[in-house]
């Protein structure tokens, strides 16, 4: 029964499915009906919620629709509907995920990441949380969306001030006790005007907001896995003045290098893996101190969630060994720089349709598949100014570093910046997904999602690929056009991009583009200010 609910709500709005209580011989059979239909649907909104594909608030809306509202509306019946399930409701019986009984626990960590792609928390006493926070929320002031990766307060053209106050509205699907300070627990929040009403600044909405719109126009859904790269380094004095140094001097892959890490790889697998984070691998990069891992590809906003959990668990876990670990774009401008690749793939009911059915197809690829990475090929310029949102991104992305310099695509072409992947288990000829270079450890992973689901909903709509690249791009004497060298003209690529402005939002594109331009202005007339990016990324 479950799964074919499931189906069902896959295939159908959830404004047209209703529950129907007709047919039944006696009471009896009514009530364990009713009861029945009611535990399945709470399990798979339970699932939705843990998958990331739906807020709890979202989850209690349908059931209230299914339950009641559709039917009222579509047999014409006047009747007050009663708010049977709140958020705190929600919460006292949702799954549990933490090992520990509850009392143990005496604070939470309310996490946003801002649009410079900065984490930031309020901390909040464990009665108050549950009494309070998870129904009104915790006050931030509306200048929290404005700030740029070196001043925190509001970036001039942002509209954003300290007039105004938004709700943090935690997401309780999202609630973890910390692994590495087990008195503490962790949960992601939403931004809203007041409890219910998201507000049009908050990145996890924009990334719904477009993620819905991919299903409802094409019933398809977005599933992403990043591979995050980040430097371990540690602390040395020079003169007197403390500096951070690479943990090591070894090459790529080296067996010496994790070896020296290993214990701290371990805990850090350990703690993902208790959040409920799958791990695909891990090794050593081709920077000095330079560490990869891959994570396993889930729906969207779940994956979005887990990047930033993952940073989270990093940081904490380097710390804990006296190590600094940073996610910045380039860390050392005579080294490797360091990107969050996202891999990217399309489902309909359960089955991933960017791949082709057989190897017949020309590029291994679906039409719907094509379509949408044409999308994301044709934006990818202003798709930049939310995957690689500050100036030292740049300094990353050059041709022969295997970033993705020029406005292409290839078949396993790791100059490109969209590489069409094919892992072990797909038929010869035929790719699972494409891998998205241009994105870095500075990008809010909800806003830079968005911006490729975005780019991709036009693709589906009007857009074809053209041919893909089988050489190294910079080898084809200008033929390729290049990619923004710049955050000033990725921000230029933006301004003019109508299409990301109408799907994403104008008045956070506003926001986006003030935060940006203020980093521009910064970091010109500071040239050595990318050095303090470590301690914020």
């Amino acid at each position: 029964m479950i799964s074919s609910i499931k189906e069902l709500l896959e295939l159908a709005p959830t404004k047209k499915v209703m529950f129907s209580t007709d047919a039944y011989a006696s009471p009896e059979t009514y009530f364990l009906g009713a009861k029945r239909a009611r535990e399945v649907v709470f399990s798979v909104l339970r699932d939705t919620c843990i998958d990331g594909d739906l807020s709890v608030g979202e989850a209690i809306e349908v059931a209230k629709d299914i339950f009641a509202l559709n039917a009222a509306q579509f047999y014409k019946i006047n009747f007050g509907v009663k708010d049977f399930a709140s958020k705190d409701d929600m919460h006292q019986i949702y799954l549990k995920k933490s090992d520990a009984s509850e009392s143990d626990v005496s604070l939470i960590r309310v996490i946003w990441v801002d649009a410079s792609g900065q984490h930031r928390c309020r901390v909040v006493p464990v009665k108050r949380f549950n009494d309070i926070v998870t129904k009104y929320g915790v006050g931030l002031t509306f200048a929290c969306m404005g700030m740029t990766s070196a001043v925190d307060g509001p970036a001039d053209g942002t509209n954003l001030s300290g007039t105004g106050e938004i709700r943090l509205m935690p997401d309780l699907s999202t609630r973890w006790r910390i692994p590495w300070q087990k008195q503490e627990e962790m949960i992601m929040a939403d931004m809203h005007l007041k409890p219910g009403e998201p507000w049009e600044y908050c990145p996890r909405e924009a990334l719904r907001k477009v993620s819905r719109l991919l299903k409802e126009e094409f019933n398809l859904v977005l599933n992403a896995g990043f591979e995050i790269e980040f430097y371990l380094l540690k602390s040395v004095l020079r003169e007197g003045k403390e500096e951070w140094v690479p943990i090591d001097f070894t090459p790529y892959c080296s067996t010496a290098a994790y070896d020296a890490v290993s214990p701290v790889f371990q805990e850090v697998l350990a703690d993902l893996h208790s959040l409920n984070i799958s791990v695909e691998q891990l090794h050593a990069e081709a920077g000095k101190g330079q560490f990869e891992i891959a994570l396993g590809h889930t729906v969207a906003t779940k994956a979005a969630d887990n990047l930033i959990f993952t940073r989270e668990v990093v940081r904490a876990v380097a710390r804990k060994h006296g190590l600094l670990a940073t996610f910045v774009p380039k860390f050392a401008l005579d080294d490797i720089g360091s990107g969050s690749h996202v891999h990217i793939s399309l489902w309909q009911n359960g089955e991933n349709v960017f791949m082709a059915s057989d190897s017949s197809s020309k590029h291994g690829m679906s039409s719907v598949g094509e379509k949408f990475m044409a999308g994301v090929l044709h934006h990818l310029s202003s798709i930049l100014a939310f995957t690689a949102p500050v100036p030292n991104s740049y300094d990353r992305i050059q041709p022969n570093t295997w970033s993705g310099a020029y406005q292409c695509w290839g078949k396993e072409n790791r100059e490109a910046p969209l590489r069409t992947a094919c892992p072990p288990g797909v038929k010869d000829g035929v790719v699972s997904n494409f891998e998205l270079k241009s994105f870095d450890g500075c990008a809010n992973p909800h806003l830079g999602l968005a911006a490729i689901i975005a780019s991709g909903i036009d693709g589906l709509r009007r857009l074809c690929l053209p041919e893909p690249i089988d050489a190294n791009p910079a080898s084809l004497d200008g033929k390729l056009q290049r990619l923004p060298t710049s955050l000033s003209e990725s921000v230029q690529a933006l301004e003019k991009d109508d299409i990301l402005q109408d799907m994403i939002g104008e008045k956070l594109l506003i926001a986006i583009k003030g935060i940006r331009k203020a980093e521009i202005n910064y970091y010109s007339l500071n040239k050595d200010a990318y050095k303090q990016l470590i301690h914020r990324y």
